[in-house]
């Protein structure tokens, strides 16, 4: 399978005390993506982070791509700040756009890569209309709102579907997954036609277990399961 894999650490896992440290090393140590989840505790039952924090970590250095997942209801009064906070992709989901094309559009005029998230259960009917608009197709492979949770399986069969849809168009568009992704299934996950994996608590967590320098070891296991794929 020739694709270009990356993963993207989510900092919902990180050590917020010392946020800046934790992404740069994350980063060194081989991820290629920062991944924010932000929730609003109203379309999910937490509250997260917002665009000063994304400002924070890019005048702290951070030069990686940024994808920011709006776990938030409404969602187009958010997308302009982050995006003046140095957003690289924003995601946000269906159900939480009363105009799903404009808020895409909302997306892409503000400069930053459009795409849309599917809740495990959530139909794939409006990638139909909107595949060739967007830059990613996120999967949640759990119920959004907490890290740590299990992996869904059934999602796999979705990304299966994804994956055919983009193929099939002949487009460059990124599927994304997250939840529960770790070393144990990263690469059956690969094998259904994913390419970037948001990892949070297999990252941050298992680091933070034994020593806080080592994301490096945490990555080259994620990495070497991916060569198998």
């Amino acid at each position: 399978m020739a694709r270009n894999f990356r993963i993207a650490p989510s900092i919902l896992s990180a050590n917020f005390a010392r946020l800046g440290e934790e992404v740069d090393n994350v980063l060194r140590a081989g991820a290629d993506i920062v991944h924010f989840d932000v929730m609003d505790n109203h379309y999910v039952p937490n509250l997260t982070i917002g665009p000063l924090v994304c400002e924070a970590l890019k005048k702290h250095g951070v030069t990686a791509p940024i994808d920011v997942h709006l776990m938030v209801k409404p969602v187009d009064r958010i997308i302009p700040d982050f995006a003046k906070a140095g957003a690289t992709y924003i995601t946000f989901h269906p159900e939480a756009s009363e105009h799903i094309d404009r808020t895409i559009a909302l997306i892409r005029e503000c400069g930053c890569k459009p795409g849309l998230v599917f809740n495990p259960a959530t139909p794939l009917d409006v990638l139909e209309y909107t595949l060739d608009k967007l830059d990613m197709v996120l999967l949640m492979s759990v119920n959004p709102g907490f890290g740590g949770q299990k992996f869904i399986p059934y999602v796999l069969d979705k990304a299966r579907k994804v994956r055919q849809m983009i193929d099939a168009r002949g487009l460059d568009v990124s599927l994304e997954i997250d939840g529960g992704v770790g070393p144990a299934n990263i690469r059956e996950v690969a094998m259904a036609g994913v390419d970037t994996f948001v990892a949070g608590s297999a990252v941050f967590g298992a680091a933070r277990d034994s020593d806080p320098n080592r994301y490096d070891t945490v990555i080259a296991a994620l990495r070497a399961e991916l060569a198998k794929a």
